[in-house]
Order: structure tokens, then C-alpha cells, then sequence
């Protein structure tokens, strides 16, 4: 059986992951293919509870490293309960956030040196890694205006707009060092005008396939 296909959304927050996944899932399902939907941290039951660890954890501090950590434990988790199994049964992963995030948080935002998060990166996924990763890019000061009015902030949200700046500056880096799997969409436009580039990027990944 032919492998699926693995799709991955990065950005900071209130660049519109959670709308622009919806429009690429069902432009890829409406092709016939079937698509599983996961997100990082989570995935999986125990991941979802990693993810309540790092997204709210309740006033105890929380070293950088232990972040990470628990990241990469519930990636390890998402990897090999979810996403393998999904792509070596011929369906295609759409997955909110992979290893990128862990590399422009955890590194550009926080600081962690790369090299430990690239090693982390290869003893928990190896080789698995998205055949493409869809970067929504939007300035700062949008996204956080967004995320304002979307919900109450969670543990990353409530950092400061210098890190955002970091953490951003680390994704289009990240952009820059891998043009044949990154693909840069700029969300601080319409959403109507996102949504169409989001759908013509569905239809050339069909047509590819």
C-alpha cells in the first residue's frame, strides 16, 4: 500500500491553524483520500494530558528543559500511536504543530540550543518528518490580537511580544533552510484570500500524488 502523505502547520498564535487545517482537510478529502487530524502536544490520550501539563500547569514553575521534555514525550506518543500507523495504512496526517514549534519555541523563544532539540527530534521521530509544512506567517501584533479575542491565554500566550518576535523570526529561518518542504502563507490578509491559497495548495498536492 502506498504511504500517506504527512502535512504539518506551524505559526505563533492567532494566525488561524485550527480554520486553515479545516479548508486543506476537506479540499484533500473531497478528493477521495482520507485524512486523520492530530495536534502537538496531544494526540493521543496520554498526550492530551502532557498537553494539559504544559499548556496549564498550575503556578509551579517550569523549567525550559522540563517543557521540552514533556513536548518531545507526548510527540513520542503522537508519532507512534497516530501518525505512523495512519500513514503506513495509505492515510494522509495533517498534524497542528510538529517539531518546528519545539525548535522555534523551545529554541528561537526560549533559547534551548538547537542542537539538543535536533537530537531529541531524531530519537524520538527519526526520519518522520512532514513531506510538507505549511508555515501561516502573520506579524506579531496581529496574531496576539487575535489570540486576545479567541480565548483566555494559555502558558505561551501570556510571554511577552518579544518573545512572539523570536519565536517567528525562528520559523521564517526555518522557512529560509528548507524551501522544498516549507511553504510560507501570509495570514495577516483576508481569510478569504487565505482559504483560496490554502484550497490551491490542496489541489496541487492531490494532483501530485
Amino acid at each position: 500500500m502506498e504511504r500517506g502523505k504527512f502535512i504539518s502547520f506551524e505559526g505563533i498564535e492567532g494566525v488561524g491553524k485550527s480554520t486553515n487545517i479545516d479548508v486543506l482537510v476537506k479540499r484533500i478529502e473531497a478528493s477521495g483520500r482520507k485524512v486523520l487530524t492530530t495536534r502537538e502536544p496531544g494526540g493521543t490520550p496520554l498526550a492530551e494530558d502532557i498537553r494539559k501539563l504544559v499548556l496549564g500547569h498550575d503556578g509551579e514553575p517550569m523549567p525550559e528543559i522540563a517543557e521540552l521534555l514533556l513536548v518531545f514525550a507526548a510527540r513520542s506518543l503522537n508519532v507512534n500511536n497516530v501518525i505512523l500507523p495512519a500513514l503506513e495504512a495509505g492515510e494522509w496526517v495533517v498534524c497542528d504543530r510538529f517539531s518546528d514549534s519545539s525548535r522555534a519555541y523551545q529554541g528561537g523563544g526560549r533559547g534551548i540550543p538547537m542542537d539538543i532539540i535536533d537530537r531529541l527530534a531524531d530519537w524520538v521521530h527519526g526520519d518522520t518528518w512532514p513531506d510538507l509544512t505549511i508555515l501561516l506567517d502573520a506579524p506579531v501584533e496581529v496574531g496576539m490580537e487575535r489570540a486576545r479575542k479567541r480565548s483566555t491565554p494559555d502558558w505561551f500566550e501570556q510571554e511577552q511580544h518579544d518573545f512572539f518576535e523570536r519565536v517567528r523570526e525562528c520559523y521564517l529561518r526555518l522557512a529560509n533552510a528548507a524551501p522544498e518542504r516549507f511553504v510560507v502563507i501570509d495570514t495577516s490578509r483576508s481569510l478569504a484570500e487565505v482559504s483560496a491559497d490554502i484550497a490551491a495548495l490542496a489541489d496541487q498536492l492531490v494532483s501530485s500524488s
